[in-house]
């Protein structure tokens, strides 16, 4: 004859509680529960950390994509340093605006000069002539008597280039070219223009030196 039902071992597992389940299973972990509201601030701050890094990420994003235009982000393009085409300034406009701050007083606006002191640039053949000639005449000045357009002139002319020992208002090489094409082809001139290469080349091969005589320029081509 079999056992009672109630005699079955398995039935004693009903007398275990929920209470006493979760007291077993907190004992073996080793932690007991956070009753006095004992929160660790570490995840707080981390929580913070990062809702501030996500929000600076938007703002940046927002700020700089330039919404992701294809003109100002395009991973195809190739490299490049950022620096775009430089416009060449024009020389008769630099030229004017130099032989207004430097020559104008002495050469007045109508390239005329003054008779009997300063001799004209209108229709000069020193200035429409050898561009060898000119360009040392801007750069280094003149001395001693000159004849322009069959008139004698004996008037000193200070240097206009960066020449060691001349006044630091003088104009570089490239100025010089510029208002020397300026003056070429107004007050009725039409002469070539002059290059700041020509400028330079020629500052290289004279160095620092005194003004230019009207012997030393008739030797020149």
């Amino acid at each position: 004859m079999s056992a009672p039902m109630n005699q079955d071992p398995r039935l004693d597992q009903a007398a275990v509680t929920d209470e006493s389940l979760i007291a077993v299973h907190e004992k073996l972990g080793g932690k007991q529960p956070d009753e006095n509201a004992n929160y660790r601030l570490m995840p707080l701050v981390l929580l913070f950390v990062f809702s501030g890094l996500i929000f600076w990420a938007g703002t940046y994003l927002n700020r700089y994509s330039g919404h992701f235009d294809a003109g100002i982000f395009n991973e195809n393009a190739h490299p490049s340093t950022g620096e775009g085409p430089v416009a060449k300034a024009d020389p008769m406009k630099v030229g004017a605006t130099a032989y207004a701050a430097t020559c104008v007083n002495c050469h007045l606006p109508t390239g005329l000069g003054q008779p009997g002191a300063i001799p004209p640039l209108a229709g000069s053949e020193w200035i429409i002539g050898s561009e060898e000639r000119v360009i040392r005449i801007a750069l280094y000045g003149l001395t001693g008597p000159i004849k322009v357009k069959g008139a004698d002139y004996n008037s000193a002319m200070p240097p206009q280039g960066k020449i060691a020992g001349a006044p630091p208002t003088n104009l570089n090489d490239e100025r010089i070219a510029a208002v020397l094409t300026y003056v070429r082809q107004s007050f009725g001139n039409n002469a070539p223009p002059i290059s700041g290469e020509q400028v330079a080349a020629i500052h290289t091969k004279e160095g620092d030196r005194k003004p230019m005589t009207v012997e030393e320029l008739t030797k020149l081509p």
